[in-house]
């Protein structure tokens, strides 16, 4: 096919979709959320877990009909950019308001913040799916299929680190209750959210027609079924968020209960974002080699088979250093390598999905694009969803239990905090994302598409 080839700067304005989505608000959500709602707003473990595991339940069910519908889309702006354009603004908004603490009693606070974090898990699915889409009509070189998605995750952990890593400062120079920091903060990285989305759908292009199923038929959902290879990547999806669900989510309370707080190294504060900050950068280096990587190998099937291993060795690894403030290079250096394996595989996927796009138009003659990558988000929010209730689940059964602090809010009681709680944290961040690694591995060498 014919068509003006994509340009670098189409590359760039393409991964600044997922510096906003994967590196601005999906990383806030993963790192810091389980720690605001439970320390901050004041929510129990329960209702924390609960809160994460309704939406993302409830996103089962919209990321699928939300791609079935990026697919229908026809306007002047094409098929999946207009979702980007029309919703950025509300994606920041939403998002901003989703880190305000209202000065309302607990029944007021606990429907303040399900309602918010429905909104938001509908308005990241409006805006993500569409914008993963884009992959599947922007080029059908598959060399240039792999370079958006190395592109993309440049972008996404170029920006977590920068998000990560400015996180405390920002903080400190913000000044005032921890809520006043987290309110300003989100208005913050919600403009620069919205901006970053509303560029992306206005400096891509869509250079292919997708092959519409005009009517809306559950036989396109039925036909997910018989995908083989959609099947076989939406469980090593599932697997990915499950890995760094836990590994992020976790942290915040493994710089807390397990190493007595902040770590400071002269004049740098090692908190729990810092400390994950340095495997983002590690990941945007590694994600802008991995088509490299992967021809090195010869499929990326087999060089995400590979990545796997990097991240089994090393989080069985980190279990093995000392719970001591001491050994904090030791930590950072551990999760630095783990990050090697996450930078490798996180392009891969998506190309890989984009790969299955194809796959399912040529046996069903259709193009399902926005519904395939849409099992992409979907394994995302879930995997999120599930590992961070199961973290305040399993510290809850480890011991762990919430007080009201002088303002009334919910936070842990440091009596609370025993050996064993210590352990299970430990472990949540190494020993249970080893398991799901060595899981993801064997299903990425299953995995049908030789590519």
């Amino acid at each position: 096919m014919s068509y003006n080839k994509p340009t670098v700067r189409e590359k760039i304005a393409y991964a600044l979709g997922d510096a906003a989505a994967g590196g601005i608000t999906w990383k806030i959500m993963s790192i810091a959320f389980p720690l605001f709602f439970t320390n901050v707003f004041g929510l129990t473990f329960a209702d924390a877990a609960a809160l994460m595991l309704i939406a993302r339940l409830f996103d089962v069910v919209t990321d699928p009909i939300m791609g079935s519908l990026a697919d229908r889309t026809q306007s002047k702006w094409g098929t999946y950019r207009p979702w980007l354009i029309f919703g950025a603004i509300p994606f920041g908004l939403i998002f901003a308001l989703l880190l305000y603490t209202p000065d309302f009693g607990p029944e007021g606070k606990r429907v303040y913040a399900y309602v918010l974090y429905l909104l938001m898990m509908a308005v990241y699915t409006a805006v993500n799916v569409p914008y993963g889409s884009l992959l599947g009509v922007m080029t059908d070189d598959d060399n240039e299929k792999n370079q958006f998605s190395s592109y993309r995750m440049v972008g996404a952990y170029a920006m977590g680190f920068i998000t990560l890593l400015s996180f405390p400062y920002l903080q400190k120079m913000v000044g005032g209750t921890d809520a006043h920091q987290y309110a300003v903060l989100g208005a913050i990285f919600g403009i620069i959210a919205a901006a970053m989305t509303l560029a992306c759908g206005l400096m891509t292009k869509e250079r292919l027609k997708p092959v519409r199923a005009e009517k809306y038929s559950l036989s396109q959902f039925v036909d997910l079924f018989k995908n083989k290879p959609w099947i076989y990547l939406t469980l090593i999806g599932l697997c990915t968020n499950f890995f760094n669900g836990f590994r992020y989510a976790v942290a915040g309370y493994l710089i807390s209960y397990c190493l007595g707080g902040d770590v400071t190294v002269g004049s740098l504060i090692i908190n729990y974002t810092v400390l994950m900050a340095f495997g983002e950068v590690t990941c945007m280096i590694f994600g802008g080699v991995s088509p490299k990587f992967a021809k090195w190998v010869g499929s990326k099937r087999m060089a995400f088979v590979w990545a796997a291993v990097i991240c089994v060795v090393f989080s069985v690894l980190f279990f093995f250093i000392p719970m001591s403030p001491k050994y904090i290079w030791l930590m950072v250096a551990v999760v630095i390598l783990t990050s090697v394996g996450v930078g490798l595989y996180s392009p891969l996927l998506w190309s890989m999905y984009a790969d299955v796009a194809d796959f399912a138009t040529e046996k069903f003659g259709t193009s399902s694009t926005g519904l395939i990558f849409s099992s992409g988000t979907m394994a995302q929010k879930l995997g999120g969803a599930i590992s961070g209730s199961l973290i305040a689940l399993l510290l809850g059964l480890a011991g762990a239990r919430m007080i009201p602090d002088e303002f009334g809010n919910m936070s842990i009681d440091p009596a609370s905090v025993t050996e064993s709680v210590r352990t299970m944290v430990w472990s949540l961040f190494s020993l249970i994302p080893a398991v799901i690694a060595v899981i993801m591995g064997l299903l990425a060498f299953k995995f049908p598409i030789k590519k």
